[in-house]
C-alpha cells in the first residue's frame, strides 16, 4: 500500500517524522525505521527524519504488506460496561487504539480483548481486528460494542448500516454556536491534498449527517452533544470544522495552538443503543464523562463566572 501526503503550508517547517507521526495511522517507532531505511520519499528522494518539510512537499513511501504478524493477547484493564455471550461493550480511554494497525501491534483495545476474550471474538473483519465491528479515534475516549461471534457481528453491522444504532457524543467546540440546535448533512472523504486528514468532499465524499444541540455556553467555548445518523472517518470532527466550531484540542482540523493541554480533541462517546443480536431487544447504555473533561468543564464554568 502507498501512502501519499502533500505538505500544507501549516506544517512548513516541521520535522517530516513529526509531521507523518502527528497522522496517528503510524507509530514514531514504526515511521523511524521507514526513514531510517531511506525508504519515505520527499519529492521522489529518500530524506532523513530530520528533514523540514516545504509547502507543497510530496511525500510517499510504501507500508510493507505484515508478514505471519501475531497479535498477541495483554493483560490490559478494560472499564467493561455490559457483557454477555454475544456482546461486550467497553469504555475506552484516551490514547487508546483500537486495533493493531503498523507501528500500533500491542496496547490496543484487540490486545486487551484477546486477553479478556480469550477466543470468543468475531472473525469477520480478519486477525488484526476481531470482534471490531466499528471504532473511535484514539484520543476519543466512550463506549465501543464488540461482537464474539460472526452471527452477532453481523445483525451489529446491518444496524449500522441501516443508521438504526443510537451514538451520542459529547464535545466541548470553540467558539459560541449562533443556533441552539442544528443538522450538519454534508458528504465526507479523504481530504483531496492531505491524506491524513478528511474533508467535506461533494465529489467523492460519502454522505454524512450530525444532529448537535447546545448543552452550556461559556463565550469562547460551546458544550454540546452530537447524535451520528451515519458513522464517517472523523464525522464530527470534520463537521463541526466546517461550521468553524472545531473541537477544542483537535490540532489536526483547528488550530495548531491550543489553550488547553488535552492530549486530542475534546470527545466523548456517552451513549449507545442498538437491538440485541439473541434477545432482539433494544438496550442502551451510558458512560459518564472522563475526568479531564469533567475538569475541564469546572475550569470553563468557573472562567465565565469570574
Amino acid at each position: 500500500m502507498t501512502e501519499e501526503y502533500t505538505v500544507p503550508e501549516k506544517d512548513e517547517g516541521e520535522r517530516i517524522d513529526r509531521f507523518l507521526a502527528a497522522s496517528g495511522e503510524y507509530s514514531r517507532s514504526f515511521l523511524q525505521k521507514l526513514l531510517k531505511a531511506e525508504k519515505v520519499l520527499v519529492n521522489d528522494c529518500a530524506v532523513k527524519s530530520s528533514y523540514r518539510l516545504e509547502a507543497g512537499d510530496s511525500i510517499t513511501f510504501e507500508v510493507p504488506e505484515p508478514e505471519d504478524i501475531h497479535i498477541e493477547a495483554e493483560d490490559i484493564p478494560l472499564d467493561i460496561v455490559y457483557e454477555d455471550a454475544s456482546v461486550i461493550l467497553v469504555n475506552k480511554p484516551k490514547g487508546m487504539v483500537v486495533h493493531p494497525a503498523p507501528g500500533h501491534y500491542s496496547g490496543t483495545l484487540v490486545n486487551a480483548l484477546m486477553y479478556h476474550c480469550r477466543n470468543d471474538l468475531s472473525g469477520i473483519n480478519g486477525e488484526l481486528r476481531p470482534g471490531i465491528v466499528h471504532r473511535i479515534d484514539r484520543d476519543t475516549t466512550g463506549i465501543l460494542i464488540v461482537c464474539k461471534n460472526d452471527a452477532a457481528h453481523r445483525f451489529v453491522a446491518e444496524q449500522l448500516k441501516e443508521h438504526s444504532i443510537t451514538r451520542r457524543y459529547f464535545a466541548i467546540v470553540r467558539g459560541n454556536l449562533t443556533e441552539d440546535e442544528g443538522t450538519v448533512d454534508k458528504p465526507i472523504g479523504r481530504h483531496p491534498t492531505d491524506r491524513k486528514k478528511m474533508s467535506i468532499n461533494e465529489k467523492h465524499g460519502r454522505r454524512a449527517v450530525t444532529h448537535y444541540r447546545v448543552l452550556e455556553r461559556f463565550g469562547d467555548y460551546t458544550y454540546i452533544t452530537c447524535r451520528l445518523e451515519t458513522g464517517r472517518t472523523h464525522q464530527i470532527r470534520v463537521h463541526m470544522a466546517s461550521l468553524h466550531h472545531p473541537l477544542l484540542g483537535d490540532t489536526v482540523y483547528g488550530p495548531e495552538k491550543q489553550p488547553y493541554k488535552t492530549e486530542g480533541q475534546v470527545l466523548h462517546a456517552g451513549v449507545l443503543g442498538f437491538i440485541h443480536p439473541e434477545t432482539k431487544e433494544y438496550m442502551e447504555f451510558s458512560v459518564p464523562l472522563p475526568d479531564y473533561f469533567e475538569e475541564l468543564l469546572d475550569k470553563l464554568r468557573k472562567k465565565k463566572d469570574a
